[in-house]
Parts: C-alpha cells; structure tokens; sequence
C-alpha cells in the first residue's frame, strides 16, 4: 500500500495535500525517521520533536527559494525526507552515504552546512543581508533550539539581526520549558492573533491615530505599548527578545501543525526580525525517546520495538571516556583543588559521575565553549585545577580563549579532548582531525595522546601535577582491554617511551597509531627487517633525547599519526630532524589535506590507510631494493 510521504516527491506535493492528511503525514515520517535510525544510529529525539515544523515550514514557505536553515542539523532528518530524499534516505550516516546534517552540495533544500550549534541565526541574518542587496525578495528562516541558544555566538546574531532590522524569521524550538495548559493557551490565542494582518495593521493604525491626538498622543502611544509588553512579559520570555529588536510571538505548541501554518504566515509577512517561540517535546511519537531524551539524542542502532540499544563492541575494554571518567573521579578524591567543566556534554564526556560525585566542583556551562575555558582560566586563578572536558572538534570554537586567557598567562587548565581523530558516522563536522596542529605550536602548553588506556591514566595524572597549562586527547571507542591501574605513576614530562629496538628503520607514532605501528613491526620482523619504535607519547614537547639517538642510526623515519598532516605530530618530526642538521628519507601517515566523509571509524581507517598494512608497505617503499633480507609475499 503506498503511503502519503512515498507521493511526496518536494514540497510542492506536500502543499497539495488536505489539511487533515497531514497528520497523517507526520506519523509516516516518525516511522520512517524511528526505522533508519534503528538501524542505523543517529539523531533520534531532536527530529522527532520537529516532525509537525517541518511539515509546516514546508507548507507555508517557498523551498528551496525561501531559505530554512536548520541549526547543528541534529532535527533535520524530516526536512530530508520532504525534499526529495526518500531513496536515499536509508544511507543516512553511512560510508558513502547520505549525511546526518544539511549539507549544501547534497541537496539545494539544505540552505547552509551545519553541524555545531548556536550559527543558524548568524548565517540567516547574512542571507537576508545579501537577498536585499542583490534585490530579492526571499523569505529566510532559522530554526534555533533552546540549547543552542546558550551560546555567545546565537546571542551575537540576535544583536546584529535587531540592529540591522532586516526581514527574518527565528524559530525558537524550546523543548525544556513546561508551561501550564492555561497559560499555553492563552499565550497560543494572542499569538495567532498578534500576528494577523488585521492585527498587525490595526495596530500601525491605532499609534498612529493615538499619535495625532494634541498634548498626548506620543503619552498614549507609548502608554498603549507599556501595557502590549507587559502583557507579554508576564506570560512569555518575549521581552528578552524584543530587548534584542525582535517582534517576539509565543509560546506556541509546537505538535499543532495548523496553528504552526496559521501563524508561520502571518508571521512570514511581518517586515522586520521576528522570532517565534514554540514548545515541543523532544523524541515526540516514540515512547522509549520520550522517555529518555539523553539516551535518545544521539544513539547507536537500537532495537525499535523496545528502545534497547544492540550490544558495543565485543571484549572486555573499556571506552577511553569511561577512563577518563574514573581516573578523574579517583584524582579529584586525593586532590580537593580539581574541578571539572564541560560545555552541555556531561554524559558524552563522562563527567555526569563526577557531577554526581562533586556537585560543588563541576561545572556545565552550556553551549559555550569560549566561555568554558576563559571560566576556568578565572578558577585557576583561584589556585584551582580545572579539567575542561571539551570534545576535540567543539575545542575548535574556543582557539583564541586556550591561547589568550590560559597560555598566555601559563594557568594550571587542563583539556581533556574527547573524540580526537576520526569519530565515525557525524562525518567532517565532528571528526577530531586537527587539534595536534592547531595546539602544539602554542607557548607554555604540553600536550599529549595516549596509546591505550592504562596510558591515559598515567598522563591524566601527569597533568594534574603540572603547574601550568596541559591538553590530551584521546579516541572514541574502548581502550585495547589492559587491565587499569589503581597506583597511577607520573610521567616526565616531554618523554617518550622506546617500544622495541631495530636497525632496519624507525617508527615513531602517537595515540591508537602506536600500536598499528608495533603490529606493523612485528609482521616486518617476520620478513627480516627489524624496526625500532617509538612511541612518542609527547607531541610537545618532543623527546628530542630518544628520537634523534633513534634518528642517528635509521636508513629511514616513518611517522604515524590519527590527524591531520599539515602541521601535525610528522611535522613536528621534520622539524626536530631538520633543526639537528640530519637528513633521511621521513615517510609521515596520517589523515590527507582534506575533509573526511562519515562512515565507521574502521572503514574510514581503511580508506586512508591508517593501519599495520600501510606501515608495512611505506618501509617496503623505502627499504633500498638489493637488501635480500626483504622478503616480499
């Protein structure tokens, strides 16, 4: 039997459709979005929750004319599905596969690439800005939820759009506020009347008739818009907004599909910023979401009938998050100084524990993650030891802050960089492929990666001792299954650590890499060559001593990394060799001068040639041909 969204082929079929079969429309699309995320993982609740929205910013606006831009993209999976994206839909985070954010090259309804918080607002402000410069006459629409409304940047774009009075709408998806039946319905009738022609034009109207009347009018005038917004401010938010310059509408109920067309158009007439404010509720139509809005915000595959998710991987390691996790829960026990700081990801970084284990001393300061690291530079201050617990792509957003307010005052901060490297299914948005280059450069900071998890401890607790400031970073995914110390040891700091020893050639490698490298070591061995390796441990700085003692006797250096290699730990390598005055053949492994798709980390691994494989074949590339030691298969 073919359903209503199979006929829906672009918006233009769905604006065909009857009212009444919208309804209709929207539970097709939760299944739809609960069956491939089952089995595919992925954003789950978010786009649950927008199910009526979509449908109804699809209705009333003109896609891909009118612009919709939709922020992180956690919520977009309905808006794919109504443009023309059902074939493919079933790859949605696959290798090779559809994305699980807008993308612009992947469909021209995807108005902006997103995939971190808090730019929608900035970004549709420039496309308004643009469209009246050029003279169109297009609508522009940003979709922003109340989480990412905690950042600096969305507050930033508030403030412009209010200043520059540009045509926009903002739709405030809040799906954290509970407001009483009765409120929410009176807030929903003025809404739906404050923003109707009749409305809008009575009220031009009346201030000016008001403003005519000899001796009082601009009193009268100015008295009737007190008593509007004290109407407002005493049932809504609205006047934060209209601080901003906004004409604020809302709250509304954001499951109601003809109440959200009904005001989308009145509102899409206003001349003006305006921002509507709707409730919804996260995961909406799937019981096991609704229940559980963490769990279910961004999720392996699952089982759909019950919400229980399928096993992980297999064997007794442990994630390097959970690590993380305890090591600083048994750390922060011995040391009443360290305090913990994360950006609106307490579960995806392991501090939920140690929230539950300090609550005096942890800290979630929202989606800001500038703010998150100058905060803790002022905890420093203090004499404190604050553990900022960032994932390495967001540690991005906060460049300037890590530089400026930590080291270049030298503070005792410590990043802990979750999801370094490839993170798998997210795609380029989340992959944690530069922070080696974009760190190790910058004075007065140590920065390390571990090679499995009982290294992680000991470095956690060699930053803990250090009196300045200390970043490591660390995969997604289980350690290799070493069982974890309960006496942590502290490392020297800026040594490495020789694993094997060899004359045929030298490895040196950091993170998950090292170990690739010792498999690569021990497969070469088997052929005859005989490599050393180095696990570098240190990105900076650098074991100069051990490297170039191990440099001083190698026919050829291959270097490994899980980042980027402009300006990443090969570089480094380089530059070490080069300022000795040495020169021999350097092959370096790492991720290429690009942007990396979605896909399983091992897939991803594979393509790249982050493995044992490519180690092996690099040395054979560079072992000089008449050696007859090399045995080749």
């Amino acid at each position: 039997m073919e359903t209503l969204l199979s006929q829906i082929k672009s918006p233009a079929d769905l604006k065909k459709l009857e009212k009444k079969q919208l309804l209709q429309v929207a539970a097709e699309l939760r299944e739809q979005i609960v069956a491939t995320v089952a089995k595919n993982g992925g954003h789950l609740g978010s786009s649950l929750g927008v199910v009526e929205l979509t449908i109804a910013l699809h209705r009333v606006f003109d896609t891909p004319r009118d612009h919709i831009i939709w922020d992180v993209g956690h919520q977009a999976y309905a808006h794919k599905l109504l443009t023309g994206r059902q074939d493919q839909f079933g790859s949605l985070r696959q290798f090779n596969g559809m994305s699980g954010f807008p993308k612009r090259k992947e469909s021209g309804y995807d108005s902006f690439g997103v995939g971190h918080s808090s730019t929608s607002i900035s970004a549709a402000l420039g496309m308004a800005a643009g469209r009246d410069i050029c003279g169109d006459d297009n609508k522009v629409v940003a979709v922003i939820g109340d989480g990412s409304l905690t950042a600096g940047m969305a507050f930033e774009g508030l403030n412009h759009a209010g200043d520059l009075k540009k045509k926009l709408v903002v739709i405030l998806n809040d799906n954290e506020m509970s407001i009483s039946p009765n409120v929410g319905a009176l807030s929903s009738f003025l809404s739906r009347k404050m923003t109707s022609d009749t409305f809008i034009r009575f009220k031009k109207e009346t201030e000016n008739l008001l403003g005519y009347v000899p001796g009082i009018g601009r009193d009268l005038v100015n008295l009737a818009k007190r008593a509007e917004e004290s109407l407002k401010s005493f049932m809504t938010p609205g006047m934060l907004f209209e601080g901003f310059g906004f004409d604020y509408f809302g709250p509304i109920d954001g499951h109601n599909i003809e109440e959200l067309v009904a005001t989308l158009r009145n509102v899409a007439q206003i001349n003006g910023p305006v921002l509507l404010h709707i409730l919804t509720k996260k995961g909406k139509g799937y019981e096991p979401a609704e229940l559980n809005p963490p769990k279910f915000h961004g999720v392996g595959p699952f089982d759909p009938a019950t919400g229980e998710t399928n096993g992980g991987k297999a064997g007794s390691a442990v994630a390097y998050t959970k690590v993380f996790s305890d090591t600083l829960i048994a750390l922060a026990q011995q040391d009443e100084r360290i305090v913990g700081i994360t950006a609106a990801m307490a579960e995806g970084t392991g501090l939920k524990k140690f929230s539950e284990a300090f609550p005096e001393r942890f800290f979630d300061v929202g989606i800001a993650e500038q703010h998150a690291v100058t905060f803790a530079a002022g905890l420093a201050c203090q004499g404190l030891r604050p553990v900022v617990a960032i994932y390495s792509t967001f540690m991005q957003r906060a460049y300037d802050q890590v530089i400026h307010d930590v080291c270049l005052q030298n503070l005792p901060v410590t990043f802990a960089l979750d999801r370094c490297g490839l993170v798998g299914a997210d795609g380029p948005t989340h992959h944690g492929s530069f922070d080696l280059s974009f760190l190790r450069h910058i004075p007065n900071l140590i920065l390390a990666t571990p090679r499995n998890e009982v290294e992680l401890q000991r470095i956690m607790k060699t930053a803990s001792t250090v009196d300045g400031p200390f970043a490591y970073r660390y995969p997604r995914g289980n350690g290799v299954g070493l069982p974890l110390l309960d006496e942590i040891e502290v490392l020297d700091v800026g040594r490495g650590e020789l694993l094997c020893d060899g004359s045929d050639g030298l490895i040196i490698a950091v993170g998950d890499m090292v170990n690739e490298a010792l498999i690569a070591a021990q497969n070469l061995s088997e052929r005859g060559l005989h490599l050393a390796v180095i696990d570098a441990r240190f990105i900076k700085p650098l074991d100069a001593d051990l490297i170039l003692s191990q440099v001083q006797k190698a026919p050829f250096v291959v270097t490994a990394e899980e980042n980027s290699l402009q300006g990443g730990f090969g570089s480094s390598v380089l530059e070490l060799i080069s300022d000795a005055g040495m020169t021999l053949p350097v092959e370096r492994i790492g991720i290429p001068d690009r942007f990396i798709g979605q896909g399983t980390q091992a897939e991803l691994r594979t393509q790249l040639g982050l493995s044992s494989a490519e180690i092996v074949k690099r040395v054979l590339q560079l072992t000089p041909i008449d050696t007859p030691k090399v045995q080749v298969s």
